[in-house]
């Protein structure tokens, strides 16, 4: 179901990059406002030709949000217990996506998303059966598992600041599988 990449190389990972094109999602989390991770995770999607990016909460700063506007797809956000400049958050997001108190639940090419920071209804989330994507981000460590219908999925930390790993993930949405993904 997961296939942890040890790390993302633009030279040597164009075989991986073709192979995977095509119907992903890029995910992250907690960017702190370390703008080269960003930067890093936004060149890895735009390899990926994600057609969405979702992040779980705690861009911190709107000048870190704005970054995202590079992407090539839109995004969806929520906010995370870090996220202070709430408005200066929705308007650095207004012209590409959109940022909104967690849980933000929507569907997206026929998959049902939950989108959430903190992980305190996980389990109540799990056992309703409602969602077929369930993430979240808080606690910096990724995550995947699935959880009978609902694919779980914790991207880690993109910022890096705790484990000096930035990581991302990517969901396939033909096959409902993700990979943790090491900048």
């Amino acid at each position: 179901m997961s296939v942890s990449r040890s790390s993302f190389n633009r030279n040597s990972d164009n075989e991986f990059i073709e192979k995977r094109k095509k119907k992903m999602i890029g995910i992250m989390a907690d960017s702190h406002d370390n703008l080269p991770a960003v930067r890093h995770a936004i060149n890895f999607f735009k390899k990926m030709e994600c057609d969405l990016v979702i992040h779980a909460g705690d861009f911190v700063a709107p000048f870190a949000a704005r970054e995202l506007e590079n992407l090539s797809c839109p995004v969806k956000a929520v906010f995370g217990n870090c996220d202070g400049e709430k408005i200066g958050l929705e308007k650095a997001l207004h012209s590409f996506g959109e940022i909104k108190e967690a849980p933000s639940i929507f569907n997206h090419l026929k998959l049902s998303f939950l989108v959430t920071h903190v992980q305190f209804s996980l389990k109540a989330y799990l056992a309703s059966q409602e969602y077929d994507v369930l993430i979240y981000g808080h606690t910096h460590k990724p995550e995947i598992r699935r959880e009978r219908k609902t694919l779980l999925i914790n991207p880690g930390e993109a910022g890096g600041w705790l484990s000096g790993k930035s990581t991302v993930a990517v969901l396939d949405t033909k096959t409902l599988t993700s990979e943790i993904i090491t900048l």
